[in-house]
């Protein structure tokens, strides 16, 4: 089965340099209340303004910042550290933290982009450089939003896209165990048992047409990263009661691609990537010889193989793909 090795970290980190600082094209996705709100990417976004959005940024930075610490010899490790150098400064996340201060920004990237930030400031909690401190106050400020907004959430978002909240779950507790944050580990807890404690024998009415996420597994993930496994595996069992028969039979399939310079399509390369992260995550939580883990295996290479070629090619993919390859690579 495919693990990450130095070739594919360094193949990733050079798809990642070669659109984190691209500007144009940009998709903005902000509410505007004046004229001026328009500006430029790099002064409205000063760290996060290429990748064609601001979360794709992000999780571009988590790319390099990850292959970094996992491969530091790699030949692009001098042109990540003084990429990172230039751009995390006091100034830049002020600027940041300007942006989602305004009123009409409230809900900019909820959950996905807020969550997609505490991932990267996780990941750079791991770095000796200033980096993690420097971004503190920004990934302060969306932890503060995320925790502000669960208890508001009294239904799940399922889609398949940025507003998934089980996806968002994921990554914040990853930030949260990373920081050492026990009340946001609970509070992420208290919410996926709200949301998700009573789900049962999942159809799985997926994909949908533009998913880059499994709303099945991406749930499943969440209650393994959330609940103790004596808590877990039973309710795992009663979600999936039939994955040993490889059923539902649509989380086996991977999804076909038709045409990868359609931004929204494209996004299917994506569920296919996140769904092998998912499988192998979920495989390794099951008790050694469990007949269910080889199934999910399998399956985790079906879908690794049908899109890992696709990180490199068109730009409508190759903005944020190779950090949905990186999490199935490094499950």
């Amino acid at each position: 089965m495919s693990r990450l090795d130095a070739a594919r970290a360094a193949q990733f980190a050079g798809i990642a340099l070669g659109h984190v600082g691209r500007e144009y094209p940009y998709k903005l996705g902000q509410v505007l209340t004046a004229d001026a709100d328009l500006a430029p990417p790099r002064l409205l976004h000063p760290i996060f303004h290429g990748s064609f959005d601001w979360h794709s940024c992000v999780h571009g930075y988590w790319t390099l910042a990850t292959v970094l610490r996992l491969f530091p010899a790699l030949p692009e490790a001098a042109a990540i550290r003084a990429r990172f150098d230039a751009m995390f400064s006091a100034d830049t996340v002020a600027g940041e933290r300007a942006f989602f201060a305004r009123p009409a920004n409230r809900g900019f990237e909820r959950p996905y982009g807020w969550a997609w930030l505490l991932m990267l400031q996780a990941e750079l909690r791991r770095h000796e450089a200033h980096w993690a401190d420097t971004l503190q106050p920004l990934a302060d400020d969306l932890a503060a939003r995320l925790l502000q907004f669960l208890p508001l959430g009294r239904y799940p978002v399922r889609v398949g896209t940025h507003f998934n909240t089980a996806f968002a779950l994921v990554l914040a507790e990853e930030y949260a165990q990373t920081a050492h944050l026990p009340a946001m580990s609970a509070a992420l807890r208290e919410a996926a048992l709200r949301w998700h404690r009573q789900d049962r024998d999942a159809q799985a009415w997926e994909p949908g047409g533009d998913d880059f996420l499994s709303s099945t597994l991406t749930v499943a993930l969440a209650m393994q990263r959330l609940l103790a496994p004596a808590e877990f595996l039973p309710w795992f069992a009663a979600f999936l009661p039939r994955l040993g028969e490889r059923a539902p039979a649509t989380l086996f399939e991977p999804a076909t691609v038709s045409d990868r310079s359609d931004g929204k399509i494209a996004h299917l390369d994506g569920l296919n990537l996140s769904r092998a992260w998912c499988w192998r995550a979920l495989a390794a939580a099951l008790p050694a010889g469990d007949p269910r883990i080889a199934v999910m295996q399998a399956a985790a290479a079906q879908h690794l193989a049908a899109s890992l070629p696709a990180v490199a090619g068109d730009y409508m993919g190759e903005h944020w793909l190779a950090s949905f390859a990186l999490l199935a690579l490094r499950a």
